[in-house]
């Protein structure tokens, strides 16, 4: 008999921003609509199937939150406001960002979605966006906003639900009427995932596993220079980061969500993205954890051996692969299961262009098959497979959301002599093989590059290490502040921020990604009530395509006539410039406010530096209500000029960073400058005040600072404004006739 045991992986990041209380994305409501509930009700067909789901607890408190209608995100909001009520911006965003799925099974599929997005065309730049949105009439848009969600629905809905199957129908022309049956829908789905979960494994027919809370790299919380183990000659972060007591509190926080939501601990544990270490498995096994598991190269490597397989690829040495072990460290003791992980990636990136009982066919005998060798090669002894793979993501490429073909899987799985499906714990209640240590790496590559190996990662890692030292530093915050700070840093270790950056892995959010988790940074400065470090709002992306605000360099010498006006034509010349208004994405604001600045200007004469905000409002009267502008310069480091309104007059005052960790502002008065408000501010910087000369570099923002000190724009939003000072052959460069 040969036990098969598989484990869903049910994940996604922790979408919300804390301040905010928004989620910057909809892929934790989406998924749950298409995957969640539909992939353990299925297994109602399948009384003798056994199925190991893993749920990792940054994916249950959202769903929670969007089950009791508490939780809000941008592209739900504007999914259910009615359509003539749609603002320019509105339409754009929806444009951009409400054809994100599976074009084959999930678009084309739907003649009216697929209409839509021929009718829309590339959206490659935002004229290309706001072009698009001329074409669209408000029937379209409602079409659109219904079509957006409907293309996910569960399965079990769409085939079988009057309400659901009767918008398929109708295809077109839907009302506000039908959005808010969709609406219905949608909320009774996210009501049921978590009782049907809680159900199944009271019945018994599921174990349910968990991941650390945040879905953080346990090895690399315990100790960042473990990465060092397999690229010893990498580049580190700037600073260490070592906290294994951070990683004992993630997985403290799992075992006690997971027994809240359904009435026990969970025994098993999937460390996020396989990872392990000797470090963290003690630590595994402290939290009440009694097996946990990994891929087949981690084992490999433990063992000094190459698992290799044939050209039909089946194992040469099943022996090694088909059991459990116990991993024993010191006085700790946890099993340890490893996955196939040919047979897993043929579920995940092969089998959905297979009709779906043949894929069924092969994977089930390649099952029996890997059964007859290993007990071939034990005399006699059952194989125990463990197949382990994302539970939802794949199955937008499969037929029918992948139902049919886990269908035909479970079948041939119940009904094939000498195959048994087991849960994770059966299969690693007995280990007959033990090992004293574990080889630190992930499931990809047996390494953590992914998480730590690129410069756009090293930077993330430092920034986190500085924040996680500002919270052990932090002596005067309330004991509110101090725990929401240590709850952002959680958050900031998560994994999935530092799975985007780099040159290995890219999507159409990795702007979004990168700035929520330098949110999520900035909040800790912001709830500990310490300067914000000014690199927090820089994108760390390095590699990829950064939407930046359009910029054009100085061309020539000019000295403009500072009176805060624009005096003629010719006066700003020359000057480099760059428009804000075009940078958009998930992230926007939700004060309702429109942006304050519109266009920035800058420039120099041989003495002094020019900067130049034009706004959607007279800026004299921006600054007269109280708002303050801030040019915030990377180079020189710790440089601002703050120009405020107070007392009846302006003033432009230079500010150094000082103190300890630069917690300090120190005023060091105006400095020769000067500043002039009126429909534009104008400011004129000596350039021996930022003590730089020609040649060397600038880099700068304009922010934006409320009343109460608080931060609210900063332009441009990811990338700061970066220029050479001109030296003597500056304009014999840019001359033209």
């Amino acid at each position: 008999m040969t036990r098969v045991a598989i484990l869903w992986h049910m994940h996604q990041p922790f979408y919300e921003d804390l301040v905010t209380h928004e989620h910057i994305l909809p892929w934790v409501r989406l998924h749950a609509l298409k995957d969640y509930y539909g992939m353990v009700a299925l297994l109602r067909e399948f009384p003798d199937v056994r199925i190991t789901f893993n749920l990792v607890p940054s994916l249950l408190v959202q769903l929670e939150a969007f089950a009791t209608d508490q939780a809000h995100d941008r592209f739900l909001a504007l999914s259910l406001k009615p359509a003539d009520d749609l603002t320019d911006a509105d339409v754009v965003f929806m444009l951009e960002n409400f054809f994100h799925a599976q074009r084959q099974r999930m678009i084309e599929a739907y003649p009216r979605y697929a209409q839509l997005l021929a009718h829309r065309g590339a959206v490659g730049s935002p004229a290309d966006a706001h072009a698009a949105a001329r074409r669209f009439s408000r029937e379209d848009l409602r079409d659109l906003q219904v079509w957006h969600k409907l293309a996910w629905i569960d399965p079990f809905y769409l085939e079988g639900d009057t309400r659901v199957r009767e918008l398929v129908v109708k295809e077109r022309g839907f009302t506000e009427d039908d959005k808010a049956v969709l609406r219905e829908v949608e909320l009774e789905i996210l009501n049921k995932i978590i009782p049907e979960y809680r159900h199944a494994a009271a019945d018994g027919r599921v174990e349910l596993s968990a991941s650390p809370f945040y879905h953080p790299i346990l090895p690399l919380l315990c100790d960042t220079d473990i990465y060092l183990r397999t690229h010893p000659d990498s580049r580190r972060p700037r600073h260490r980061f070592v906290h294994p007591e951070d990683a004992a509190e993630q997985l403290a926080r799992a075992v006690a969500l997971h027994r809240r939501l359904f009435g026990r601990a969970p025994v098993g544990l999937w460390p996020s993205e396989g990872s392990v270490s000797d470090e963290m498995a003690p630590l595994a096994a402290a939290a009440g954890f009694t097996w946990m598991a990994t891929d087949e190269l981690i084992l490999a490597r433990t063992l000094g051996v190459t698992l290799r397989r044939d050209g039909h690829g089946h194992l040469d040495q099943p022996e090694l692969m088909y059991a459990p072990y116990t991993l024993q460290i010191g006085r700790s003791r946890i099993s340890c299961a490893f996955r196939d992980h040919l047979l897993s990636d043929l579920i995940g990136f092969t089998y959905a262009g297979w009709p779906a009982d043949a894929a069924a066919q092969d994977f089930v005998g390649r099952l029996v098959e890997a059964g007859r060798r290993y007990s071939e090669r034990t005399s006699g002894e059952e194989a125990t497979i463990a197949i382990i793979l994302d539970g939802e993501n794949a199955w937008e490429h499969f037929e029918g959301g992948g139902r049919p073909f886990l269908r035909a899987l479970y079948r041939r799985l119940s009904t094939t002599p000498g195959l048994r499906t087991v849960t994770m714990a059966e299969a690693c209640a007995h280990p007959r093989k033990e090992l004293t240590g574990i080889f630190p790496g992930s499931w990809i590559d047996a390494n953590f590059y992914i998480w730590i190996g690129h410069a756009d990662d090293q930077r993330a890692w430092g920034q986190l290490a500085e924040a996680r030292r500002a919270l052990d530093r932090a002596t005067d915050a309330d004991a509110d502040s101090l725990a929401r700070a240590r709850e952002e840093v959680l958050i900031a270790e998560g994994s999935d921020w530092c799975w985007w950056y780099g040159d290995d892995h890219s999507s159409a959010h990795d702007i979004e990604f990168d700035e929520l988790f330098r949110r999520h940074l900035r909040n800790v400065y912001k709830l500990l009530g310490m300067p914000v470090p000014d690199e927090l709002f820089v994108t760390n992306i390095s590699t990829g395509a950064v939407v930046a605000a359009e910029e054009a360099s100085p061309s020539a010498f000019f000295t403009p006539t500072l009176d805060g006006e624009e005096t003629s034509y010719f006066e700003w010349l020359g000057a480099g410039a760059v428009d804000v208004r075009g940078a958009v994405g998930a992230m926007h604001r939700t004060d309702g406010r429109t942006s304050l600045v519109d266009v920035l200007f800058f420039g120099f004469d041989r003495q002094r530096f020019y900067v130049r905000v034009d706004g959607v409002r007279r800026m004299a009267d921006v600054l007269a209500d109280g708002f303050e502008i801030s040019l915030t310069f990377l180079r020189p480091e710790g440089v601002r000029y703050v120009i405020r309104h107070e007392a009846g007059e302006l003033t432009g005052t230079f500010f150094d960073r000082d103190g300890p960790d630069g917690q300090v502002w120190i005023d060091r008065g105006a400095g020769g400058s000067t500043v002039a408000a009126g429909t534009v501010i104008e400011v004129a910087l000596p350039l021996h005040e930022l003590e730089e000369t020609a040649g060397a570099a600038l880099a700068f923002f304009v922010a934006v600072y409320d009343g109460a000190h608080n931060e609210i724009e900063r332009h441009p939003s990811q990338q700061p404004v970066q220029l050479t000072i001109p030296d003597e052959r500056f304009e014999a460069r840019n001359w033209t006739a």
